[in-house]
């Protein structure tokens, strides 16, 4: 015959076993399909540029692109400037759509405008304050399926010189479920 055991130890014992158990069982409740994000991040010639869709209400919402230069004293060029720029210089931030995604308005930010007075006589160049700008663009689903945003910029500095423009970075998306959801990124851009 064995010796009883004390109560102190058996509870223990028995709460230490349902611990172990809740643990268990939580990990496996808790545990969940991989999804697609809800946000997109690239960065490419000097410019991070980041992309979610807001308030979407299951067929519209707002497309919103964050352009924020890698380094200090860069700017953007403006929305408004010609698509070959100025007297070929420049080029406007650009978001343009393709798939189960259309605009129904014109792309928007509250960022200032201000022209640019370049040397030997050239026009003068609408620019953004140096530093990130946000841009809107009021977007609904025309299809389910796969939408893609081509997104278009460049980053100049007074002082550095301009970096290479961007034209039609392509951005993967999915329009469906009641949900619009970005591609997994892929991997980073050489050179950033």
């Amino acid at each position: 015959m064995t010796a009883p055991r004390p109560a102190g130890r058996v509870r223990a014992a028995v709460l230490a076993a349902g611990l172990a158990l809740g643990a268990i069982a939580g990990c496996a409740s808790t545990a969940r399909p991989a999804q697609a994000p809800s946000s997109a991040r690239f960065t490419e010639n000097g410019v991070t540029v980041d992309l979610s869709v807001d308030r979407w209400d299951g067929s519209a919402g707002t497309l919103t692109a964050v352009f924020t230069p890698t380094a200090a004293g860069y700017h953007l060029y403006s929305l408004d400037l010609p698509p070959g720029g100025v007297d070929g210089i420049g080029r406007p931030i650009s978001l343009r759509l393709r798939g189960g995604l259309e605009q129904t308005a014109r792309p928007t930010t509250g960022a200032a405008v201000h022209d640019l007075r370049l040397p030997g006589g050239l026009p003068p160049v609408p620019v953004y304050p140096d530093g990130p700008v946000t841009v809107t663009l009021p977007v609904h689903r025309t299809q389910e399926g796969p939408a893609t945003v081509l997104v278009g910029y460049a980053a100049c500095s007074e002082t550095k010189g301009c970096l290479f423009p961007v034209d039609a970075h392509p951005v993967e998306l999915t329009v469906g479920g009641g949900s619009v959801r970005f591609a997994a990124a892929g991997p980073a851009t050489p050179g950033d």
